[in-house]
C-alpha cells in the first residue's frame, strides 16, 4: 500500500488529540481561529494552568478497521500503548505499536513501530526516535533534535538521516504542546486552531494542521475510568497538511485524525484516517503514572 508523505500510524497516533474528515472548507461554526505562536492565542495563566492539568498516565488501546473505502482491506488487528510521563521540566513519551493489516486475498502485513521524545514543557526543544519495522524489516528510521525560539521558529538537527537539518518556521508547535492548546481552545469556547507542528515522526519538518473542536462536554457521571473522574471532554478533529499546502483552505489533508479528548490531555477514542481507510482505537486500560518529581 502506498503512502503520501508522512503517512504512517505512527504519525498519526503520536499526538493523541484529532480527527478524520475532508477539510475542503472551514465550517461555519469554526469561528474565532487561533493561530500563530507557540502559546496560539492562549493566555500565559491559561497555558501554565492547562500544562499543570496535563497527566502522567499509560493508556493501552485495541485497533480494529473503521472502514475499507473499496480499498480492499478486509480487517485490521492491532493494540498500542501510549505513555506521558511528567518529568519535571518537560514530558516524556513513548508509543508502541503493533497493527495487521489483512487484505481480501487473506495477505497480510504487519507494522510495529516505537516512538519515543522528550519535550521541554516550554516549547523550546524536542528529542525524538522512531522506528518502523514492516514484516519484519526495518522500514523507516527518524531520530534528532529540535530547537525552537520563543516565537516558535527553530532547527531540527537529525542524527537519522545522519546530518540532516530542517529549519522552523514561526508558530511552530510541539505535541504536548499542541495537546494543552487544542484543550485550552476548547475549554475557552473557540473551535478553531490552526499551527505548523513538529512531531518527529519524518525527515520532512513541520507539517500545518487545523484542528477543529466539534463538541465540549461536561463530565460524566459514571466515567469508565477514575483518570475521567470530574473531567470535561471534547471531540475534536485533525487535518495534516503538507506545508504550504492548506494555506488556501482548499487542500486535501495527507491525513487525519479523530479522538475525543478529556481536560486532563487523555483520550479514549480515536480514529485515525488514512484516505483509503480508517483505524479506530478503543482504550482498554488507563492509569495514573508517578510524577519524576
Amino acid at each position: 500500500m502506498a503512502q503520501p508523505r508522512r503517512l504512517t500510524l505512527a504519525a498519526a497516533l503520536c499526538l493523541l488529540a484529532a480527527p478524520g474528515f475532508s477539510l475542503v472548507a472551514v465550517p461555519a461554526w469554526a469561528q474565532g481561529p487561533v493561530t500563530g505562536g507557540p502559546r496560539a492565542g492562549v493566555s500565559e495563566e491559561a497555558l501554565s494552568a492547562g500544562i499543570a492539568r496535563m497527566a502522567a498516565h499509560r493508556a493501552a488501546y485495541r485497533l480494529d478497521l473503521g472502514e475499507a473505502r473499496n480499498s480492499g482491506i478486509a480487517a485490521v488487528r492491532g493494540a498500542m500503548v501510549f505513555d506521558v510521563a511528567d518529568a519535571c521540566e518537560g514530558w516524556a513519551t513513548r508509543q508502541r505499536m503493533t497493527m495487521t493489516v489483512t487484505d481480501r486475498d487473506g495477505q497480510e502485513v504487519e507494522t510495529v513501530s516505537d516512538y519515543a521524545t522528550y519535550e521541554a514543557k516550554d516549547n523550546s526543544r524536542l528529542r525524538f526516535s522512531l522506528t518502523q519495522t514492516t514484516q519484519g524489516a526495518v522500514s523507516q528510521r527518524v531520530s534528532g533534535e529540535a530547537e525552537l525560539n520563543p516565537d516558535g521558529s527553530g532547527t531540527i538537527r537529525y542524527a537519522e538521516p545522519a546530518g540532516k537539518e530542517e529549519a522552523l518556521p514561526p508558530g511552530t508547535l510541539l505535541p504536548m504542546r499542541h495537546t494543552v492548546l487544542a484543550v485550552e481552545t476548547a475549554r475557552a469556547g473557540r473551535r478553531l486552531l490552526a499551527s505548523p507542528l513538529f512531531d518527529g515522526t519524518s525527515d520532512d519538518g513541520a507539517q500545518d494542521t487545523t484542528t477543529i473542536v466539534s463538541t465540549w462536554s461536561p463530565a460524566a457521571a459514571q466515567p469508565r475510568f477514575p483518570l475521567m473522574a470530574n473531567q470535561a471532554s471534547g471531540r475534536m478533529r485533525i487535518a495534516f497538511f503538507e506545508r504550504g499546502a492548506g494555506a488556501n483552505g482548499a487542500s486535501q489533508p495527507e491525513y487525519e485524525v479523530g479522538l475525543r479528548y478529556f481536560e486532563n490531555g487523555v483520550a479514549d477514542e480515536i480514529v485515525m484516517d488514512f484516505g483509503e481507510f480508517s483505524v479506530s482505537g478503543q482504550a482498554l486500560e488507563l492509569a495514573p503514572l508517578p510524577a519524576g518529581c
